[in-house]
């Protein structure tokens, strides 16, 4: 559909020139049928360097294991059903992104994600889905025009992080899709990230694992408490092409049933 963004999922925007924590994917130019180039690269994101992340006092591990932390009584929490695969339960943190969070849980609770699939999925990455043109250039705000990013230093796309997708950072694009984070720590990378980010980051990382490199670039809004069996299940399917060349679509559609919101 022309004039209609495509969400996609972008790595750091500022690149340490000296490290590369792994291999980088680059896509084939996919302006021809109207989507965006899409670039997905491990490495770290708009990091000061090593000797100024040293002077870094926040403590991750600590906001990390609070992000991870099971939902109190009487907290929202998501149930989402998928279809032959089994359900994923969400919490949130609407404090930190009270917009994300609105939006997702409306649309939820309208029925805007039922029958949709997640038509992008790339194991130790992330799986994508909340566009209900299947193909991730639809999907739209319950405001009908996209938003902002929010931001928290505490909240980092560790593996599990519910985060909305966008087409860029700073752009005010965010609609429906969203993505949940699946990768597992490496450790081949820890020498790479204990350079770019603090010692504490770097031991949030290595227990949790994730995606450094979405960190500050992306809105992370909810954490997955139950169901990352389920996640990645989802993320070593059979894959084919995307029309931009890249091996991230299902080969059969993952089909989300329905979500309920409840609370603990």
């Amino acid at each position: 559909m022309e004039n209609k963004t495509t969400y996609i999922i972008i790595g750091g925007v500022a690149i340490v020139a000296f490290i590369i924590i792994a291999a980088v994917i680059l896509l084939d130019d996919g302006s021809k049928n109207g989507e965006k180039n899409v670039i997905s690269t491990n490495e770290t994101s708009n990091t000061s360097t090593a000797e100024e992340n040293e002077e870094d006092t926040f403590d991750y591990m600590a906001a990390a294991k609070e992000q991870m932390s099971e939902p109190e009584a009487g907290e929202t929490i998501a149930i989402m059903h998928v279809k032959d695969y089994g359900d994923i339960t969400f919490k949130f943190f609407e404090d930190k992104a009270p917009k994300a969070v609105e939006n997702f849980l409306t649309h939820a609770k309208e029925g805007y994600y039922d029958g949709v699939k997640f038509h992008r999925v790339m194991e130790e990455f992330m799986i994508q889905g909340g566009d209900p043109q299947g193909n991730g250039t639809g999907g739209e705000s319950i405001w009908g025009e996209g938003f902002e990013e929010e931001l928290d230093q505490g909240l980092v796309p560790y593996r599990g992080a519910l985060c909305m997708a966008s087409a860029g950072t700073g752009t005010s694009s965010l609609g429906s899709q969203f993505f949940i984070v699946q990768a597992h720590a490496n450790e081949s990378q820890m020498s790479s990230i204990q350079s770019v980010y603090s010692s504490s980051f770097a031991e949030a990382y290595s227990t949790y694992g994730g995606y450094p490199s979405l960190y500050e670039n992306y809105t992370v809004f909810g954490q997955v408490i139950n169901g990352m069996d389920v996640v990645d299940k989802i993320a070593s399917v059979e894959k084919t092409y995307s029309s931009s060349g890249e091996l991230s679509v299902p080969v059969e559609d993952i089909i989300i049933e329905s979500i309920d919101i409840t609370t603990k």
